[in-house]
C-alpha cells in the first residue's frame, strides 16, 4: 500500500503530447518568419534558417524533457508561449544584423549571441527545476534572499566592479569581455523576500488605525517596511541612474502588499510616496528632468538632439505609425533607424514590420503568460506559494507596462527591455528562472492531492 501512495502519477499522456505539439508549432512559426526576413531582404531563404530552427528546437524540446521529468503537471501553456516570444526575437535581432552595417542597430545586433544566452536561460530552467523540488523551501531564506537581493543592487557601485554605460550604472563586469546587470536577478530575490515577509507579517500589516473618509489608515509603526522600500528605491534612482529597477521594484513590493492583506490604504501611501520621490528627483537630479523633458515635449529639437533626448522615442514612434495597422512586411520595413532597437525599442522595431495585429497579438501572448501565472496563485494550496507566484506575474506584466508604456508616450522611459524579445544577457537569464519558478509551482498546484494520487495507484493495481 505504502508503495502504491508513493508511486507518482504521470501527466496524462494526450496532455503532454499537446505541449509538445504546441512546443513545436512555436517553433515553426519562428522558423517561417526567419524564411520571411530574409525572402523579403535577399529573395532567398537564409542558409542558417535550418541551423537556427534545429538550435531552437532542440533547446526547448530538452527544456520539455526536463519538465515532462521534474515537474510532469505544470501548465502545458507556458513554455509552449515564452519559446514562442524568445523565437520572435531572435527573429528581430536576426534581421536587424543583415541591415545596414554602418547603423549601430546593425552592429551591434547578433542572433548568434543571443541563442547561446537563449541555451544558457534554458540551462538555468532545468537546473531551477531539477534542484528546486518544493518551491516552500524558498521561505526558509526569506531573509538571506532579502540580503542577497540588496547585495545585487548594490554592486555595481563598487568601483572596481561595476560600470557606467549610457549614463547608468548599473553594470558588472570586465569591459569589453562580459557584463551583467545585476538588478535583474535582484528582483527574484527580493520578490522572494517580499512574500516570505509579507506572509509573516501580513495579519500585522493588515491593522486598522484610524480612518480617513471612507479608507482605514494603517498604524504610524507599520510603515517602516513601505518606507524601506521607497528609501531604496530612491537610493537605485539617484545613486545608480536606473528609472526603470526603482519603479519596478516599488510597485512590485506596493502590489504584493496590497493582495497580502487586502487594505487599499497601501496602494494609495504607495502612489503618494512614489509621486513624491518622483517630483523630488525631478527638482534635483538633471537625468530625471531630462527623462521628464522626452516625455512632455518629445518633438522638440532641442531635446530631440541633446544627449538623452528623445530622438530614440520619435523614431519608434514614427517607425510604429508607419507600420499601421498590418505592418510592411518582416524584412520590408526600415527598424534599424531607430536607436538600440535590438534592446530597448525591439517592441516598436517590431510594430513597423508587423503593424499593430502583430504588436496585440504579442501583447496577448505575455497576457496569456501572466494569467497562467495568475491562475497558478489562485490554485497554490499554501500562502506563500500563492503570494510568490503572484508577485511574479506582476513583476512579468508590470516590465512589460513599463517598457510598452515608455516606447509608445504613455509614461517616461525608464531603460527596461522587453522580456524574452530584447538582445541581452541579463534579462533573458533571469526571466527563464522566473519561468522555471512559475512551472514549479504551477506543478505543486495542479498535481492531484496525496489522496488521489493514492485512489490512482490503487485503480492501477486493480486493473492489473
Amino acid at each position: 500500500m505504502s508503495e502504491v501512495a508513493a508511486a507518482p502519477v504521470p501527466m496524462p499522456a494526450k496532455r503532454r503530447m499537446a505541449q509538445l505539439v504546441m512546443l513545436a508549432f512555436a517553433v515553426v512559426i519562428t522558423m517561417g518568419a526567419y524564411a520571411n526576413v530574409g525572402l523579403a531582404m535577399d529573395g532567398a531563404i537564409p542558409s542558417g534558417m535550418l541551423t537556427y530552427g534545429l538550435s531552437l528546437g532542440g533547446l526547448m524540446l530538452a527544456a520539455y524533457l526536463v519538465l515532462a521529468k521534474f515537474a510532469p503537471w505544470a501548465d502545458p501553456l507556458i513554455l509552449p508561449l515564452v519559446t514562442l516570444v524568445n523565437g520572435l526575437g531572435l527573429v528581430m535581432i536576426f534581421r536587424l544584423s543583415e541591415t545596414d552595417s554602418t547603423l549601430p542597430s546593425a552592429t551591434l545586433a547578433s542572433p548568434n549571441t543571443q541563442l547561446l544566452w537563449t541555451l544558457i536561460g534554458i540551462v538555468l530552467f532545468s537546473v531551477t527545476l531539477i534542484f528546486l523540488r518544493d518551491q516552500r523551501a524558498l521561505q526558509r531564506l526569506t531573509y538571506t534572499a532579502g540580503a542577497l537581493g540588496l547585495l545585487l543592487l548594490v554592486s555595481p557601485l563598487i568601483p572596481f566592479l561595476g560600470q557606467e554605460i549610457n549614463g547608468a550604472r548599473i553594470w558588472i563586469g570586465i569591459e569589453g569581455v562580459a557584463q551583467l546587470q545585476p538588478a535583474e536577478f535582484a528582483k527574484l530575490a527580493l520578490v522572494v523576500f517580499f512574500a516570505g515577509y509579507l506572509v509573516a507579517k501580513r495579519d500585522v500589516l493588515a491593522l486598522a488605525g484610524r480612518r480617513l473618509l471612507f479608507i482605514d489608515l494603517p498604524r504610524a509603526r507599520d510603515l517602516g517596511p513601505v518606507l524601506i522600500t521607497w528609501g531604496v528605491s530612491l537610493g537605485i534612482l539617484v545613486l545608480q541612474k536606473d528609472l526603470g529597477s526603482s519603479l519596478l521594484l516599488f510597485g512590485t513590493f506596493i502590489a504584493m502588499l496590497y493582495i497580502a492583506t487586502q487594505r487599499i490604504s497601501w496602494v494609495i501611501i504607495g502612489i503618494l510616496l512614489f509621486l513624491g520621490g518622483a517630483i523630488m528627483a525631478g527638482l534635483l537630479f538633471d537625468h530625471v528632468q531630462m527623462r521628464w523633458r522626452a516625455f512632455n515635449d518629445p518633438g522638440n529639437p532641442e531635446i530631440y538632439n541633446a544627449i538623452g533626448g528623445s530622438e530614440q522615442l520619435m523614431q519608434g514612434l514614427f517607425a510604429m505609425g508607419s507600420g499601421g495597422i498590418l505592418g510592411s512586411g518582416l524584412g520590408q520595413g526600415h527598424p534599424e533607424l531607430i536607436p538600440l532597437a535590438f534592446s530597448d525599442f525591439i517592441f516598436p522595431a517590431t510594430g513597423e514590420e508587423l503593424g499593430l495585429t502583430g504588436l496585440m497579438a504579442i501583447l496577448v501572448i505575455y497576457a496569456l503568460i501572466v494569467q497562467r501565472g495568475l491562475r497558478t496563485s489562485l490554485a497554490a494550496r499554501d500562502p506563500f506559494t500563492k503570494l510568490l507566484s503572484v508577485g511574479l506575474s506582476f513583476l512579468l506584466a508590470w516590465q512589460i507596462f513599463i517598457i510598452v508604456g515608455g516606447v509608445t508616450n504613455l509614461i517616461p522611459l525608464t531603460g527596461l527591455v522587453t522580456p524574452f524579445m530584447s538582445q541581452g544577457g541579463s534579462a533573458l537569464l533571469s526571466n527563464w528562472i522566473l519561468i522555471a519558478l512559475l512551472v514549479r509551482m504551477s506543478d505543486a498546484a495542479r498535481r492531484p492531492p496525496p489522496q488521489a494520487i493514492q485512489n490512482e495507484g490503487m485503480t492501477q493495481v486493480f486493473q492489473r
